[in-house]
């Protein structure tokens, strides 16, 4: 079976199902950035939690179904407008970027552009640089261009190597200044809106496969959390070499979030059985009546 790796998912947002189809088509691990909610956190309790989930019940629950959860810590560049809370976030923060599967400070940068969000954004750039963790950069959907440029220029003045930046949500206007810069760039495969398969693969036609990963970004929206297997079984489809599939939907990833020290190939090759008898706090992936499936070595598929 191929693995995949999809570096960029918000599985809060996703179902058992959608964890069980993930599994089946082959993503062994997955990283779930720190994100918004559709509405504003009006509390910074509020992202204590959440910030707990993604380092407790979430990664629990990912285990259960066989697939290795990692997170990025950060404060989104969207709630960065509210300064009162972002200023409290931002003591929330290092307690959190040093926990176990946190792999990144992310995803950071700019929404509108502004003033607050250049602020957060760069305390959040210095925050990385002394956890020593990679940076998720995202960059904005509006005046993406301008915005993708502004993010390197920013991270490249707080002394940021960009070999531990991930630049995210490119396109072709995007694509060519990050990888001449020699930053990572990302694309999410987003139905009708950022980038879809077809121009994926003309991507990693035109430009190769160093420093590119591909991730669906899959969250609350109109989303397909089996988007990067998709995309990869439509590069082999148009005839990219392996090679270079397995470098944009898996070793890429791999490679840079690996920076962190959090991340390695054994947590999915040598992870133990599956065992939906265990509980997290007291609590199962199960309901009354639903059977557990315990794996044995037998149950085990070798990759």
């Amino acid at each position: 079976m191929e693995m995949y790796i999809d570096p960029h998912i918000h599985l809060v947002s996703r179902t058992t199902d959608d964890y069980e189809a993930m599994r089946k088509a082959g993503i062994v691990a997955t990283i779930e950035p720190a994100f918004w909610l559709g509405q504003p956190r009006t509390e910074v309790g509020s992202f204590k939690d959440y910030f707990s989930t993604l380092v407790g019940w979430e990664r629990f629950r990912a285990s259960q179904f066989g697939i290795v959860h990692y997170c990025t810590m950060g404060l989104n560049s969207k709630e960065a407008n509210n300064v009162p809370l972002a200023e409290q976030v931002m003591e929330l923060l290092p307690l959190y970027a040093g926990k176990e599967g946190v792999v990144a400070i992310g995803e950071i940068g700019y929404d509108d552009q502004t003033e607050a969000e250049d602020r957060f954004y760069r305390l959040q750039l210095e925050l990385a640089k002394d956890v020593n963790l990679p940076v998720l950069i995202h960059t904005p959907h509006r005046d993406k261009k301008k915005g993708t440029t502004r993010s390197m220029d920013v991270a490249e003045e707080h002394g940021m190597d960009p070999g531990w930046v991930v630049v995210d949500h490119n396109n072709e206007e995007t694509v060519k200044e990050v990888l001449d810069r020699g930053f990572w760039a990302a694309f999410t495969i987003y139905p009708h809106t950022k980038m879809g398969s077809e121009r994926m693969v003309e991507i990693v036609k035109q430009y190769g496969p160093e420093r590119i990963i591909v991730n669906s970004a899959a969250d609350w929206g109109i989303s397909d959390p089996l988007a990067v297997p998709k995309t990869a079984n439509l590069m082999r489809k148009k005839g990219i070499p392996e090679k270079h599939v397995r470098l944009t939907t898996y070793q890429n990833a791999l490679a840079v979030f690996g920076l962190s020290g959090q991340m390695h190939e054994d947590d999915w090759l040598k992870a133990p059985p599956i065992d939906q008898t265990k509980k997290l706090g007291g609590n199962s992936v199960l309901r009354g009546g639903q059977v557990p499936r315990v794996e044995g070595p037998a149950d085990r598929v070798e990759n």
